[in-house]
């Protein structure tokens, strides 16, 4: 079934269809990576992160300075965004070896803080473009081509993120990441280098974004500070693992599709300020009402439907 989708999707682009559904499945595939990747850190591990936008606009301006310095072909520029995702794990990494010593609020208050000064500090360089941005030359090709082309890639790159999230899920490390998550205190006693595990997940957490950056800057030809550090695109992301639940590969999916999906009908349809209001509404009632997600809610619903019957012959005999 996965595979028979994977080859329908892929296949779209080739029935012409139009630029602005392009575009929003293009969105789709970029939410999903941006949600499986913070699922390694905020899902498996627990540490709810919401600065990871800040990996994706490093991401976003790597690609962007490379190809204005370099002069980059439109192929070299796709491709530049692989050392963009390097960049944003270095900086993770460096980030993250202090900030990954704190627990739960604190944790959320300072990456969302760290966000927040790589927006101040891009937008108060000249070299970058300040608070102006950036623009990039675009490919001298129709939109249909230019969107199939970029629908293409970061399908590729999602099906792929997909595949180390789910494999990552099956490893020691993310068995290890999970034992962080029940009790951290209690995999150091039995024997999990927690700081290690936790430094490699943020590290890969921040390096898939920080590629999906680089490519998104590339589909804009067009960045600034306020497009690629906003936020609201952070706990979008929070929230669309929490709603499809958190920890699993295919909660993440699930969460950031269905998502992705009703923000761009909201957005499109009623409203950027009004979108916002729901999604915060959208949270709360995820963390009361679902803290495990959908995924988990619908297991539960289908057990019980399994095992009832079961139980009342029992009861009968």
């Amino acid at each position: 079934m996965g595979i028979a989708t994977l080859i329908l999707l892929a296949l779209v682009p080739l029935f012409s269809p139009p630029a602005y559904f392009l575009s929003m499945l293009y969105m789709v595939f970029l939410y999903v990576v941006l949600s499986e990747s913070w699922n390694i850190i905020g899902g498996f591990a627990g540490y709810l992160s919401f600065g990871h936008v800040a990996f994706f606009g490093l991401g976003s301006y790597t690609t962007a300075f490379l190809m204005k310095q370099f002069s980059l072909s439109p192929v070299a520029t796709i491709l530049s965004s692989i050392p963009a995702g390097m960049v944003a794990a270095i900086i993770a990494l460096v980030v993250g070896y202090p900030c990954l010593r704190l627990r739960g609020p604190y944790f959320a208050v300072v990456t969302m803080c760290f966000a927040f000064v790589v927006h101040m500090v891009i937008q108060n360089i000249d070299l970058l473009g300040g608070v102006e941005g950036l623009w990039l030359p675009a490919m001298k090709k129709s939109i249909l081509v230019i969107r199939s082309l970029f629908y293409e890639v970061m399908l590729g790159l999602m099906v792929l993120v997909i595949l180390i999230v789910r494999q990552i899920e099956r490893s020691k490390l993310g068995m290890g990441l999970m034992a962080i998550k029940e009790e951290e205190e209690v995999a150091q006693t039995l024997g999990i280098h927690t700081p290690r595990l936790k430094i490699i997940a943020f590290g890969l957490s921040a390096f898939f974004p920080g590629i999906a950056g680089g490519l998104h800057a590339y589909y804009l030809t067009y960045i600034s500070p306020e497009i690629v550090f906003d936020v609201m695109v952070s706990i979008l992301i929070v929230l669309m693992v929490l709603f499809g639940g958190g920890g699993s590969w295919s909660g993440s999916l699930i969460g950031a599709v269905s998502l992705s999906l009703i923000n761009e009908f909201l957005t499109t349809f009623i409203g950027a300020e009004i979108a916002r209001i729901i999604y915060g509404f959208l949270f709360i009632g995820v963390i009361i009402f679902m803290p495990n997600g959908l995924r988990e809610y619908f297991r539960r619903v289908w057990m019980k439907k399994r095992i009832g019957p079961q139980e009342t012959t029992e009861g009968l005999c």
